[in-house]
């Protein structure tokens, strides 16, 4: 079936013939692609946000059928191409630096310290931000470990790995530029350490992050539900939050072995609260915290090696 797409057009909504309406056998094999390429869950509660970022997505490359545009996700390389842009707009990306401030407090208060104590120079530390969506939760780590490793000895450095299945989200991360709202919950100290302003006639208000920072962090494209594929990696800190929630159980507990076995000897893997209840490692130990789900690897842990 050749897709009825015509050249893609500005959005114009007024005097639009509005989209059918998508049927249950359609709904299903959207959720079922989904589910298949990105592991993503999507339920009926969420039937109107996947209608609505499809339909809208329809409408500025001109297509009115929901069939035709499925078939052309499975087209070549243009397929590909608008297979992304979809996954794009079906991901969430709301964020902002220090969204989780009990979170980073731990880190700051209690893993960092414990770390530098027990590792002698020179010693690079490892952090991951996994669905790092546009860069804000990783720059966060970093900033976060520059400032406490100011303090510490000479000798120790750190490198953060940023890693999305959104292209055009890591773009942004590697910019380093965002605006006012996404720093308003970022101490004013830090703001001023860690960017600066910029006199963009399009984005006023606009800053960027600081270079010496900006070439700690190093973004890369990653389904998390391909970890077998990533290069192996021995991280002191994995930092996933607000990602779990997507999956369904099965898919998350497969994502979190992926992840222990990535996680050095005295490792942080820290999680969303209420994304895995219940779960334990036999490997892991959880950080007693009311606030922030984390759990350590032992200090004698050998590296996992099965996938």
């Amino acid at each position: 079936m050749t897709p009825s797409v015509t050249q893609a057009q500005p959005p114009s909504w007024r005097g639009v013939t509005p989209l059918p309406d998508m049927d249950d056998a359609q709904f299903r094999q959207w959720a079922v692609l989904l589910e298949r390429r990105t592991g993503l869950s999507i339920s009926q509660t969420r039937r109107s946000f996947l209608v609505t970022n499809i339909g809208l997505r329809m409408r500025e490359i001109g297509c009115s059928d929901y069939q035709a545009y499925f078939d052309l996700l499975s087209t070549g390389v243009r397929g590909h191409a608008e297979w992304s842009v979809l996954v794009d707009r079906l991901t969430v990306h709301e964020t902002r630096f220090h969204r989780q401030p009990d979170s980073l407090d731990l880190m700051r208060e209690s893993f960092l310290p414990e770390l530098v104590a027990r590792c002698e120079p020179p010693y690079s530390v490892g952090a991951w931000s996994v669905g790092c969506s546009t860069g804000e939760e990783a720059y966060s780590l970093a900033m976060l470990i520059d400032d406490f490793l100011e303090q510490c000895p000479p000798g120790f450095r750190y490198g953060v790995t940023a890693t999305d299945i959104s292209l055009p989200a890591l773009t942004v991360g590697r910019r380093g530029i965002y605006g006012g709202r996404q720093l308003r919950d970022l101490p004013e100290r830090l703001r001023r350490k860690y960017f600066t302003k910029l006199d963009l006639s399009e984005r006023p208000g606009s800053y960027r992050v600081v270079e010496s920072v900006r070439a700690r962090v190093f973004f890369s494209q990653l389904n998390v539900l391909e970890l077998g594929r990533a290069p192996r990696m021995s991280m002191d800190l994995i930092y996933c939050q607000n990602l779990l929630i997507y999956f369904n159980r099965q898919r998350r507990m497969e994502i979190l072995h992926g992840l222990t076995q990535r996680l050095a000897p005295g490792g942080l893997l820290v999680l969303g609260n209420g994304e895995v209840a219940g779960w334990s490692h036999p490997q892991l130990q959880r950080v007693p915290s009311q606030h922030t789900l984390a759990f350590r690897n032992s200090i004698d842990a050998a590296p996992d090696r099965t996938e």
